[in-house]
């Protein structure tokens, strides 16, 4: 679904000549910025006061018809949860708040070079309409204790009712109250695509945020492909806005706010680790001095992506395989970001990976983004440790169709966690559809990680893709850590969700 050509026209960059102005009258607008932050703060007391509970959130979105019941048109306005784009707001200014006075304004927890506050925390401009603001994408690193897990959740793609039964799942469980984590150690991590293709992405961003500002060092939002604005112009996100609440939209602003979200977090305890991203592998960011720093919480610029770099310098892993090895030699590129998807898009928020064990160590879908094999994986995570620290497996999202295909024909058959390239699959079951597959793959509620393994977690079942394949469950995975690597597993979980 295209952009509405308004909205379109407020998000492309001013004239240059007011550029130069605002640039000249800048010295001028400090203190009003100053100002604006001291505002901040008190704005965010209050919305903490005006904000509606969980129960209360819970049952205004239970009103809502379900996606697959309203099939592209946009529900009544009457029955909006939030009435007003003040309402979200409020959340979004208290998220803003977060930002200024958390980790990420710390300079001491960032490793290497930390971002210029002046630019990475002005919520006034942003780099797709300000040539002078940077684009600074991140990564983070989240060291826990032995002991703790994390809930991880896939793709949501507008799907309120699904992501609501999920978070009931874990009231039942007693792992959350309201909005607040109740059960000692646990974290939720959210791996991106939380709009589009689904006609409640406002209502997934507020729920989001909530859970959030409830628990800011134990609610971790990650950065996938459809949190930028290319995405959101094309695939429904800024037209259900616009649709929701006419020009008090405040696009560029809540867009602004994807610049707070890692595109990829590294989770783990001691010397292990995993890699928990949207989309795949990046080998032109080295996250060894990250995963080697000190302390809980630690945060890395990506900085310049130095793919060609790498493999000339570690090409070991395409030795095998030289149709791979020509063509990542002819895609590669060394390059700074200047936006999720120029000069090169990003691994984290791009990439995919292969299904089966003897297809191609490299591959470019031309369409989309690079496609990692097996012998690769296991090659660039071995090459990500420095410093005694260790990267063991990857688990993410975004590998996803709305027609039956074999990866969904296998996240369907794994109770909506597959695990790539397993030793009981190949590829003369390609087209062999779930009923088959649950004879081979694995289905337990607790798995073991093996070392260099890749995990998918499916997409809500209120969308197109559920819509498509045929399934209704909500799936969410459940990482539970150990005193050592060999100890961790990897649990799955459904939840039913209406489908009428």
């Amino acid at each position: 679904m295209m952009e509405t050509p308004a909205l379109a026209d407020r998000l492309v960059p001013a004239p240059r000549g007011i550029r130069r102005c605002v640039h000249r009258t800048a010295p001028i607008l400090a203190p009003l910025v100053i100002l604006w932050l001291v505002a901040l703060s008190a704005t965010t007391a209050r919305a903490a006061e005006t904000m509606p509970s969980f129960a209360e959130w819970q049952a205004a979105c239970a009103k809502l018809p379900l996606n697959r019941v309203l099939a592209g048109r946009m529900p009544p306005k009457a029955l909006l949860p939030l009435r007003t784009f003040a309402e979200f707001d409020r959340v979004l200014d208290a998220f803003f708040a977060l930002a200024t006075n958390g980790p990420l304004a710390d300079a001491t927890r960032w490793v290497g070079a930390a971002p210029r506050r002046e630019t990475f925390l002005d919520f006034q401009r942003t780099w797709f309409t300000s040539p002078q603001l940077p684009f600074e994408p991140f990564a983070e690193k989240l060291a826990l204790p032995a002991e703790g897990k994390v809930v991880i959740q896939g793709d949501l793609h507008g799907d309120i009712h699904s992501l609501l039964g999920v978070l009931r799942g874990l009231q039942e469980r007693k792992w959350l109250d309201g909005f607040a984590l109740t059960e000692p150690g646990l974290h939720l991590a959210f791996l991106g695509d939380y709009t589009d293709r689904g006609l409640y992405g406002v209502e997934v961003l507020y729920t989001l945020f909530r859970l959030k500002l409830a628990n800011p060092d134990r609610v971790h939002l990650g950065r996938g492909n459809h949190e930028e604005i290319g995405l959101v112009s094309r695939y429904g996100f800024l037209a259900e806005g616009r649709a929701k609440y006419g020009p008090e939209f405040n696009a560029t602003k809540l867009l602004r706010a994807y610049d707070l979200l890692p595109v990829v977090t590294y989770v783990g305890t001691g010397t292990d680790f995993v890699q928990l991203c949207h989309g795949g592998m990046e080998p032109g960011f080295s996250p060894g001095p990250l995963l080697a720093a000190a302390g809980p919480d630690r945060f890395q610029l990506l900085g310049a992506l130095r793919q060609k770099a790498f493999l000339r310098t570690d090409s070991g892993w395409l030795k095998s395989d030289p149709a791979s090895a020509a063509l990542a030699a002819r895609s590669f590129q060394d390059f700074t970001p200047e936006t999720p998807t120029s000069p090169s898009t990003i691994g984290f928020m791009w990439n995919d990976f292969t299904v089966f064990r003897d297809e191609p160590a490299f591959g470019q879908d031309p369409t989309r983004a690079f496609v990692y094999g097996q012998a690769a994986v296991r090659h660039l995570l071995r090459a990500a440790g420095s410093d005694g620290a260790a990267l063991h497996a990857v688990i993410r999202a975004h590998q996803h169709s709305s027609a039956p295909n074999p990866m969904m024909h296998r996240l369907l058959a794994s109770r909506g966690l597959f695990r790539h390239w397993q030793e009981t699959d190949s590829a003369d079951a390609r087209d062999a559809d779930p009923a088959a597959l649950k004879q081979r793959l694995e289905t337990a509620a607790s798995r073991a990680i093996p070392d260099g393994s890749v995990w998918t977690l499916n997409v809500m079942p209120d969308s197109v893709y559920g819509v498509g394949c045929g399934f209704n469950f909500a799936s969410f995975a459940v990482l539970r850590l150990g005193p050592s690597f060999g100890d961790w597993r990897i649990g799955v979980e459904t939840v039913d969700v209406a489908t009428r």
